[in-house]
């Protein structure tokens, strides 16, 4: 890939032009998967619909961006990073405005479903632009960077939308993504096209099947709370989403031109990578769910101040991320995946300490910090190993597949969470939700520690069938 000054990718030095472009392009897409959490309330009083409205204002979202996001990554591997990213931003603004300026509930859950089939535009183009202009050090040091500015999004999405709620409406949780996306678009014009296009066909049939499989076993999922599990509403879902899976691994097994290629899952780092990712970004949904929700509905704390109190965590991500980033590219990934998951699980125990009445530097302040540090020592090297394990043509269907990954685990994650630790929320029900969110990270550290590799090719050969596109 070709950048503004025209160089190749380099070993030492950062393109600062193109990690901007990278983390703006993530920063919008991951923000609007929780900046809208806080701002339900005032959507549910003005549009009406209750609970059922306010769920799908937030899964409408998610669905589309999980079952599409493995095509995205497939489209940018094959008609280029720059031109994806590029329609998703546009796509992302359109989208994002219908949905401030949503007249109905329906209308802005409409909304919202396109505005994730966007978002999956921009994600893994985003990232696949960084590991095709970095090499060594310099990219992984990127990838921390990034990871930085995209967790954050993900950590301060509740502040940013209870600020927005609070003093404005709920409508500017959307309107306000017109800013970054024009900078970005700005910053997009001196980048040079890259050379990622190719003319290997689109595997729609994949695609579809992926698609649906997705949809349909989150859909139950999610409706199974209101439904029951006996019922035709999910029952129905939940039997198409299962044969469509098992109909997109049979796909992806035959075709000439797979939309996943299994072959990365050939790579090691890749494989247990996507594992502990499963893991590890479960429990992060878990958390951040549990501790917001109990803090408003328990303890009383504004939409706000709840928001707040996880700050510190933001705050770590991004003055440490890059420097985790550079470690992992020189000593190698595995036992950051493996002692960084841990310490952030000894964080959520601590977070035990949360009772009523609520006092943030003597219940939370030392779980937040402690948890902060972990998840910044787990995630850029987690992200550096997975697609360091592939070839970097490949860059752009990786990235998607452990960003479906992630997003798919959050969300079974959430539709279960019922199940799993009650619906009545009071202290019991916050313990168990942190006890629940603990034992996954302590899954996600042993799982990288005996599976994740530092030997000498962190970058391990696929097979010459499946190298790269043809």
């Amino acid at each position: 890939m070709s950048t503004s000054s025209g160089t190749g990718p380099s070993s030492t030095v950062l393109d600062r032009r193109v990690l901007a472009v990278a983390i703006l392009a993530a920063f919008v897409a991951f923000l609007d998967g929780t900046v809208i959490t806080v701002a339900l309330p005032s959507i549910s009083a003005e549009l009406g619909g209750g609970l059922p409205v306010q769920q799908w204002v937030v899964d409408a979202y998610l669905i589309t961006l999980g079952a599409l996001i493995l095509l995205a990554g497939s489209l940018s591997d094959l008609w280029g990073r720059l031109l994806v990213l590029r329609v998703g931003l546009v796509g992302f603004a359109v989208t994002s405005l219908l949905c401030g300026l949503a007249p109905t509930a329906e209308f802005l859950i409409v909304g919202r479903a396109l505005q994730g089939v966007a978002g999956a535009l921009l994600v893994p183009s985003s990232l696949a632009l960084i590991t095709a202009a970095h090499r060594g050090r310099a990219q992984a040091t990127a990838i921390g960077v990034w990871t930085a500015w995209t967790s954050a999004a993900f950590i301060a999405g509740p502040v940013i939308g209870g600020l927005l709620t609070d003093l404005a409406s709920w409508r500017w949780v959307f309107v306000i993504n017109l800013l970054p996306i024009a900078v970005t678009l700005v910053l997009m014009r001196r980048l040079q096209a890259d050379g990622a296009r190719g003319a290997t066909p689109v595997d729609w049939w994949g695609a579809a099947l992926g698609a649906l499989g997705l949809g349909g076993i989150v859909f139950a999922l999610i409706e199974q709370a209101n439904f029951g599990w006996s019922s035709p509403v999910v029952i129905g879902p939940l039997l198409l989403g299962a044969v469509s899976l098992a109909g997109f691994i049979v796909r992806e097994r035959r075709t000439a031109h797979p939309m996943m290629p299994l072959g990365l899952f050939r790579a090691r780092n890749f494989a247990v990578g996507n594992a502990a990712t499963v893991a590890v970004y479960a429990a992060l949904s878990l958390g951040t769910f549990v501790v917001p929700i109990y803090l408003q509905q328990g303890a009383g704390l504004s939409a706000t101040l709840a928001g707040l109190v996880l700050l510190p965590v933001t705050v770590l991500n991004i003055a440490l991320s890059s420097w985790f980033g550079s470690l992992a590219g020189r000593f190698g990934s595995r036992w950051f995946m493996a002692t960084g998951p841990i310490i952030a699980a000894v964080g959520f125990l601590l977070l035990l300490a949360v009772d009523e009445p609520f006092d943030f530097v003597g219940q939370a302040l030392a779980g937040v910090v402690v948890l902060g540090f972990g998840l910044t020592m787990t995630v850029a090297p987690l992200t550096a190993a997975i697609l360091g394990a592939v070839d970097e043509r490949r860059s752009g269907i990786a990235s998607a597949i452990n960003n479906a990954v992630s997003r798919v685990a959050g969300l079974v994650a959430i539709a279960l969470l019922g199940a799993l630790i009650g619906t009545r929320i009071d202290g019991a029900w916050l313990d168990r939700g942190l006890l629940l969110t603990a034992g996954l990270l302590v899954v996600g550290g042993v799982i990288s520690a005996f599976g994740i590799t530092d030997r000498d090719a962190r970058r391990e050969p696929e097979p010459a069938a499946e190298s790269a596109p043809q």
